[in-house]
């Protein structure tokens, strides 16, 4: 039986094995794609998620991370600007990821690539991990850091969700700014991307009107979100996508928050999942790796390392709840506040940075 085994190779199951290794131990690191593969995600990094990535030994600005220094909200006609109040990073998963995941077998790391886990059972003592070739892996403890995906057997209680999609664009003058951009039935978010172009990252609720066809054809996709804003119609009037059909993934539970439990360690969307407008995903999958393999090394239970995360991350959620309600009911409201009290939108975004107080 192995003692350790983590389930899923992204930034919180690396950031979970690096910490282990460097302690000492040897974790199994189970990642089912044979290569890092592009994901939904806005790929925006806080002030809290460089601080965790430099703590790691990651240099962003090596990697080819470019800054996001200012934030623009649009519904309508109407329009807010702001400057952010941390130095920020765009940089795509898929050089984030491997860069991650080499930086845990060189921790000292056992990583499986292309090793797909179906099911998980406890029975025992331990954990039956059911794997994709139908052999069984056994672990005295596991580490659940498989995003969005759901695993029989551990599968999260949360109804609904949303639909998230992505596209990568060029001939967008988005510069060095992050823009939430209201549309029908939610909202999109646009970035600068590394090596150029952009990310344009949408969510909304399942059954909104014209979502079957933005996820499959980007120019339904684009002409959705120009739909929303004058903004919007700016940025993207030159756009060209990259990829020939969005990335799509259905059933993301915003707002979810993972309650205690025995036996095994939550971490990253499994443990919650901020609303997308507040570009903290990857710094709360980053510290809450950390802080469970933190809990692992002092011999706590993943119940007490539950509740404490949950004990964290709740105040921040609050917030980023109310702003994603308000940007549902009153978008040309929220964009006029970004402009007019600048000060409110720069103590909302310190305010849901959620990843490891301790990096």
């Amino acid at each position: 039986m192995r003692p350790l085994v983590i389930l899923g190779g992204g930034p919180a199951g690396a950031a979970a094995a690096i910490t282990l290794a460097r302690a000492g131990a040897r974790p199994l690191l189970l990642e089912r794609s044979a290569a890092t593969q592009e994901k939904v995600c806005g790929e925006f990094l806080g002030a809290d998620a460089a601080a965790a990535l430099a703590g790691l030994g990651i240099d962003l600005a090596a990697l080819g991370a470019v800054p996001v220094r200012r934030a623009i909200f649009a519904a309508g006609r109407r329009q807010g600007r702001f400057d952010l109040p941390f130095a920020a990073w765009s940089l795509p998963r898929l050089v984030l990821d491997e860069a991650l995941l080499a930086l845990a077998e060189a921790s000292g790391a056992e990583v499986r690539r292309g090793v797909a886990v179906t099911a998980a059972a406890w029975g025992d003592g331990g954990w039956r991990l059911r794997l994709g070739d139908g052999r069984v892996e056994a672990a005295g403890a596991v580490v659940l850091a498989t995003g969005k995906h759901e695993l029989r057997g551990l599968a999260r209680d949360a109804a609904g969700g949303s639909v998230g999609l992505k596209l990568a664009l060029e001939g967008v003058p988005i510069g060095d700014a992050i823009a939430v951009l209201a549309c029908a039935g939610g909202y999109a978010g646009l970035q600068p991307r590394a090596g150029g172009g952009a990310n344009l990252c949408l969510a909304l609720p399942a059954g909104t009107p014209g979502l079957a066809a933005a996820a499959r054809d980007p120019a339904a996709l684009l002409a959705l979100v120009a739909g929303g804003s004058a903004v919007a119609r700016d940025l993207l009037r030159d756009a060209v996508a990259v990829w020939a059909r969005p990335l799509a993934v259905a059933a993301v539970p915003y707002g979810y928050i993972a309650p205690a439990e025995s036996g095994v360690f939550r971490v990253g969307d499994q443990a919650a999942v901020i609303p997308s407008l507040c570009g903290d995903g990857i710094a709360m999958a980053l510290g809450s790796g950390r802080l469970a393999a933190q809990a692992i090394l002092a011999g706590q239970g993943a119940a007490m390392h539950q509740a404490g995360w949950a004990r964290h991350v709740q105040p921040g959620m609050r917030v980023a709840r109310a702003m994603d309600v308000a940007l549902a009911r009153a978008p040309g409201a929220v964009a006029l506040a970004a402009g007019w009290l600048p000060g409110m939108a720069r103590w909302a975004a310190r305010r849901t940075r959620l990843g490891d107080p301790r990096a």
